[in-house]
């Protein structure tokens, strides 16, 4: 009698031969290529370094994509958007020592997000680690200490035969949710040393699924039901889990007005009738949601963005759906459902009641009346003015990255995304030059759209070398550099706080002639030219460059008061 467990997949003859007779030339850094392509992965964005040579070798014999940046943290932004856009996990190659770290920022905004990175490092040779100080080049004394902190996990591999195993297990947790980055670092002599392990040719690495607790779903669901006002925060994670129909549906059973996060960007639709849009930085959406009998929170941890500057204070019950178990009820008490977004919608879907509630379209167009009276009171034309160019010109389904500068500021609440996994930008960690090179992994995912990238002057100087990578790939990206002679945002933080601005101003280059450097056409537009320059270049093929010169304002905070 046999048991499933007893079941073993015995190797065809062709099989075994090629086992007992691989080629020859492999090393330890075939066996990498070789797990990455059979657990599905086509493309890999890194730098090549001494150390890692080994799988950058292996990557001329096998049918993966290399993507090379030109420097590691922009790589790790360009991975990021891939995982993102893809749903997939992105392969991101460095080098050990001043290589790897420079990828932190990256690999932080990648955790801050859920953004599914798979970061491959090498390392010292095998003798030098264990913390002792042998002097090889890039030499740290604990290298992966310097990323525990930042990616959900760490895999360390000693040996070639650790290799598939530690890259599966490392895949694994990437796409498990909540997503995010991991690290794997194999040393220099493991990578390049000839290997007679057969050759790879197929992975298992299926993501654990986080469905809801039913005895959870059974109480939200009885609270949404009989609620008088309930309302709907979601966030990021209805995004990533593919969730929006399922959150369209429920907040139209249950008569639910949603406001989503900058996270959240297009999980619900921007014109909808129960749409709040994303305006979380205006108190007049703070006090309805404030007002709410029942506050169903989807995929937030309402961090900071997400709570008006945490000066939200709820009044009534909230249940909280939170795949992140650092999140659930971090800021606020909750009924917490440890759970994946999709998931748990599904189940709430199955067991809530319909509530009809014809005042909540109405008491939604209030709200937005409010908003939209508090912003024309504070003469802010020529920045709504030029957000709506870019909306305009920019394709409904096209993708967009944005970096940490005022236009992005404006974004994150006035922004229609035009759907879900459209708007992306560096709120999670708050760094500066992730918009362009996460704008190149966008467009390596998915080639058939145009993709915009918008910075300021200040951020475009972190990545201005990506230029060169955006002509080396021919990528379709269309980047929009707001010049306003310095970090905006910071000069008009520090006025309003100190009087006056210090070490906010910058010497900046000519863009549009450095564009033109690169073999990257460019052109300077004013706000009256801003829409039709965005769409011509955003309609020719590979990359561009729209330098807008222009002193924008942020519209006036309701935090503070």
């Amino acid at each position: 009698m046999t048991h499933d467990h007893d079941l073993v997949l015995r190797p065809t003859a062709a099989q075994t031969e090629a086992a007992l007779d691989p080629p020859p030339g492999r090393t330890g850094g075939d066996l990498v290529v070789e797990t990455l392509a059979g657990l599905g992965a086509t493309t890999v964005f890194g730098l090549p370094g001494q150390h890692a040579l080994g799988v950058f070798d292996a990557l001329r014999r096998s049918t993966l994509r290399y993507i090379g940046l030109r420097v590691e943290n922009n790589a790790g932004f360009a991975a990021d958007a891939y995982g993102r856009v893809t749903g997939e996990a992105a392969p991101l190659l460095l080098s050990t020592g001043p290589g790897a770290l420079t990828s932190l920022a990256a690999l932080q905004e990648a955790a801050a997000a859920s953004a599914p990175v798979l970061a491959i490092c090498s390392q010292v040779p095998t003798a030098g680690l264990g913390g002792g100080r042998r002097g090889y080049l890039h030499e740290l004394p604990d290298q992966a200490a310097s990323f525990r902190g930042v990616v959900k996990s760490v895999h360390t591999v000693r040996s070639q035969s650790q290799i598939p195993s530690a890259i599966e297990a490392a895949w694994k947790s990437a796409l498990t949710v909540p997503h995010g980055p991991v690290w794997v670092e194999i040393p220099q002599d493991v990578l390049a040393a000839p290997t007679s392990i057969p050759v790879l040719t197929g992975g298992d690495a299926f993501p654990d699924e986080l469905p809801p607790r039913p005895e959870l779903t059974a109480v939200a669901a009885h609270l949404l039901s009989n609620a008088a006002r309930p309302a709907i925060i979601a966030g990021g994670g209805v995004v990533r889990s593919d969730a929006s129909g399922k959150l369209r549906r429920l907040a139209e059973v249950l008569s639910a007005p949603v406001v989503t996060t900058p996270g959240g960007k297009g999980a619900f639709p921007w014109t909808h009738p129960l749409s709040l849009q994303s305006w979380t930085e205006d108190r007049h959406t703070t006090d309805f949601l404030e007002d709410a009998d029942v506050l169903l929170v989807v995929g937030s941890g309402l961090g900071e963005l997400s709570s008006n500057y945490h000066t939200f204070r709820p009044r009534g019950r909230i249940v909280q759906i939170e795949a992140d178990l650092g999140k659930l009820e971090a800021n606020h008490p909750a009924l917490g459902i440890h759970a994946d977004a999709r998931l748990a919608l599904q189940a709430l879907l199955e067991t809530v009641e319909e509530r009809g509630d014809e005042s909540a379209p109405d008491r939604v167009r209030q709200v937005l009346a409010r908003i939209a009276e508090r912003i024309a009171s504070q003469e802010l034309t020529l920045e709504q003015e030029v957000l709506a160019s870019v909306r305009t010109a920019l394709p409904a389904d096209s993708p967009s990255f944005w970096d940490m500068t005022i236009l992005a500021y404006w974004a994150w609440s006035a922004f229609d995304a035009k759907g879900p996994n459209h708007m992306h930008s560096a709120q999670g960690a708050g760094g500066l030059g992730y918009a362009f090179p996460a704008a190149l992994g966008a467009a390596v995912a998915d080639p058939t759209r145009p993709v915009l990238a918008v910075s300021g002057d200040g951020g475009a100087l972190y990545s201005i070398a990506e230029l060169a990578t955006a002509r080396q790939h021919g990528l379709d990206v269309t980047w929009l550099i707001v010049d306003d002679g310095g970090y905006g945002i910071l000069r008009e933080y520090m006025t309003d706080a100190y009087g006056e601005a210090t070490a906010t101003d910058l010497t900046r280059p000519d863009f549009t002639a450095l564009s033109e450097s690169f073999g990257v056409p460019a052109v300077r537009t004013t706000p009256e030219n801003l829409e039709a320059d965005l769409r011509k270049a955003l309609s020719t093929p590979g990359p561009s460059v729209v330098v807008l010169p222009a002193v924008l304002r942020m519209f006036a905070p309701t935090h503070l008061a």
